[in-house]
């Protein structure tokens, strides 16, 4: 009984939970998301190996110039919505406002320069029944535009939030999970520019 007293008690170890960025839901939606393009990539490849021709002419055909801009668009505003999470982590929401505008603003370009290019494409011959690469072109670029769109949606709602008060510095978990997806289009988007607008 006094040996049993005198041990120190049992030290519990408790397992830490691996930090997730954002929310588990929005990484359930941007796994769909991969899926989704994954599986459009797939096509994509088998249309290449059965036209080559045609996946060997259709990007000269193409405004090089659009894809570049969206690109850089893309990446910019994605820096930005990075640069207002870092801003609200340091309790700095003013800051955080203003990279987030700007990201945005940004962000409102890409629909505008794609409207631009299909205008440009339809105006040069260039439609959806043009043959197997402009309609696997159109299918998976305006399937980004949509993604995209719905990134653009989130940017406003965050940003009422964030005007609001809605998030601080200890807790900005929606402001992360917005981010995630837009860096997740991001990427897409990355992989969609060579396929189309560079390998020739």
């Amino acid at each position: 009984m006094v040996e049993a007293a005198l041990d120190p008690a049992p030290t519990v170890i408790i397992p830490r939970e691996g930090r997730i960025p954002g929310n588990k839901g929005i990484w359930v939606g941007i796994t769909c998301v991969f899926v989704e393009f994954a599986m459009m990539f797939v096509i994509y490849f088998i249309a290449r190996a059965h036209y080559p021709e045609a996946f060997h002419e259709g990007p000269g055909r193409l405004s090089s110039a659009a894809g570049t801009v969206i690109t850089l668009l893309m990446v910019t505003s994605s820096y930005f919505i990075a640069c207002s999470v870092k801003s609200i982590g340091h309790g700095r929401s003013r800051r955080a406002v203003m990279w987030l505008v700007a990201g945005l603003q940004v962000a409102l370009l890409y629909p505008l320069v794609k409207y631009l290019e299909v205008s440009w494409n339809l105006g040069n011959g260039i439609e959806g029944d043009s043959g197997i690469f402009f309609t696997i072109y159109y299918y998976l670029t305006l399937n980004h535009l949509v993604h995209a769109s719905w990134g653009i949606l989130g940017m406003l709602f965050v940003l009422v939030r964030l005007v609001f008060g809605g998030y601080s510095a200890e807790e900005h978990s929606g402001m992360v999970a917005l981010a995630s997806y837009w860096h997740a289009t991001d990427i897409i988007w990355l992989v969609i520019f060579p396929l189309f607008y560079v390998l020739a």
